[in-house]
């Protein structure tokens, strides 16, 4: 518990920091080179890769200074994607914290929920499953998928099935390796192909 509350504790004063020295105009101004992948607003679309409009601020901001260590380290500490390690390693902390402040200030366009999939969706995003040892995702990301901005945890409503889809199982696989204290990859290692097809597509409409 007392862990815990240190880590909520830090990540308050990150937040808080990131959210006080983040300029958003200067942001939107560097952001430019980000739209072809994510859109000018931070509403990607394309499936693949990740919206951003509307997430909190200092989670981007870990991960860019993540996909930079990775940058500088050939993949052996930080957060591995090939692309994004070139986009992030020039970048300053000045340059992180305003496109975190910018994207953060954006509207996120609302998704969508296949109609076969909201019940087992719910049940799973709101119960888990204790017979495999699922913990249920409302714990970390709120009823409504917005996460948790002070303790780090991100938004992940209204997200593009494909993306959620393909950061699940990585963390499944182990490729990606960034989560606090190994919770996602502890979660989404029990979760099958449809478990993670059926929350992809919930989360889509969750906002």
């Amino acid at each position: 518990m007392k862990k815990l509350c240190l880590m909520v504790f830090l990540a308050a004063g990150f937040c808080s920091t990131a959210q006080s020295q983040g300029d958003p105009e200067a942001g939107k101004q560097k952001s430019t080179v980000c739209a072809a992948c994510h859109g000018m607003d931070g509403n990607s679309a394309i499936p693949i890769n990740p919206s951003l409009a509307g997430q909190h601020a200092n989670y981007i901001v870990k991960q860019l200074q993540e996909f930079k260590q990775a940058s500088q380290t050939g993949g052996k500490e930080g957060r591995n994607n090939a692309v994004m390690n070139g986009m992030a390693a020039p970048l300053s902390q000045q340059d992180m914290l305003d496109l975190g402040a910018y994207f953060a200030a954006q509207k996120p366009k609302p998704g969508s929920t296949p109609e076969e999939v909201v019940e087992a969706g719910e049940a799973l995003y709101r119960g888990g499953n204790l017979e495999r040892g699922i913990a249920a995702c409302i714990a970390c990301h709120g009823p409504r998928g917005n996460g948790m901005q002070l303790a780090g945890f991100p938004d992940i409503s209204g997200q593009h099935p494909e993306y959620i889809a393909a950061q699940l199982k990585a963390f499944r696989s182990g490729d990606r390796n960034n989560d606090m204290n190994g919770m996602m990859r502890d979660i989404a290692m029990k979760l099958t192909d449809e478990d993670i097809d059926t929350m992809a597509k919930y989360l889509s409409g969750l906002h």
